[in-house]
């Protein structure tokens, strides 16, 4: 863009991630007042506001939306093409911000971080843990850990796990109470464990994979939740049928905790992919933690049969 400069692009960047000029000052370690300024020169150049501004928030106008979608991709190559330069000479060092959903962290990455954090002790690790599919650009992050046919276009994806299934399941307590469905048409006479995306504030839908067919059934509901831990432990209190991807309830199935429901009719899903931009790799800081994902082949533990 002929007349606006690299940093002032990353001033204003730095202003829409903080939510504030004096979040991005003291995120780029520099004045309010040169922010300001620099976000002043910005918009006389273009012409026209991006913020709008009240006593208590700022937001992006239109075209302040527009520059910030166009642009984030272009910055980021940008810093990690001088990043990949300046690792020539130097121990793998810098933050590196990874965002997978709550059971993804407690599957694959909690048995494995921390010596991830040992080997690379000038790498500053950041995890963030979120259920909605994020942007990893849009949001600041390097990597994202999510199922296959969750992930936007245009990424690197590398395979981390098999294929998983959709599991039903119930309680020990529930079997006894009310029995188990053996066929598909039995569970309107069963409540569903149902989990609310956060994102989206929908409900997931419950499939079934009726020999290659994919149906959608509904069932009356149980109790309604938003995170995966609830979802085992409503089922494992025998409030209703709990539907989650069957690594996660693995062990307490092995255990006989909770009992297999309609186990024929489980639907499959894509495994879960580690993703990033096809220029991240390039930043040393990256790559070792892609190299170390990939080196653990976490598949074998967790999502094995």
């Amino acid at each position: 863009m002929k007349g606006a400069t690299y940093n002032q692009l990353v001033t204003f960047h730095a202003i829409v991630g903080e939510g504030s000029i004096v979040g991005a000052a003291r995120k780029l370690e520099i004045a309010s007042a040169s922010v300001s300024q620099s976000l002043k020169s910005l918009e006389l150049h273009l012409g026209l506001p991006l913020f709008t501004r009240t006593t208590r928030r700022i937001e992006l106008t239109e075209a302040g939306r527009l520059l910030f979608e166009q642009t984030a991709t272009a910055l980021s190559e940008i810093d990690l093409a001088i990043e990949s330069v300046a690792d020539l000479s130097e121990l793998p060092s810098g933050k590196v911000r990874i965002t997978a959903p709550r059971f993804v962290y407690q599957l694959l990455l909690q048995p494995i971080y921390a010596e991830f954090c040992r080997r690379y002790p000038n790498i500053q690790l950041e995890v963030s843990i979120s259920d909605k599919a994020e942007n990893i650009i849009k949001e600041g992050h390097d990597l994202g850990i999510r199922f296959g046919d969750k992930i936007e276009e245009g990424m690197v994806a590398r395979p981390l796990t098999p294929p998983v299934k959709d599991a039903l399941f119930v309680s020990q307590d529930y079997a006894a109470e009310y029995g188990i469905p053996e066929s598909p048409s039995q569970l309107n006479s069963h409540k569903l464990i149902q989990y609310r995306f956060i994102a989206s504030n929908q409900l997931v839908p419950l499939k079934l994979n009726n020999q290659g067919q994919t149906v959608t059934v509904d069932m009356p509901i149980a109790l309604i939740c938003n995170d995966t831990d609830l979802i085992v432990d409503a089922a494992l209190k025998g409030l209703g049928i709990g539907r989650i991807i069957e690594p996660v309830v693995k062990e307490h199935l092995n255990q006989k905790t909770l009992i297999p429901v309609l186990k024929a009719y489980w639907q499959p899903y894509p495994g879960l992919y580690l993703y990033f931009t096809q220029h991240a790799q390039r930043a040393k800081r990256v790559r070792v933690l892609i190299d170390f994902l990939l080196e653990k082949q976490i598949i074998g533990n967790a999502f094995s049969h």
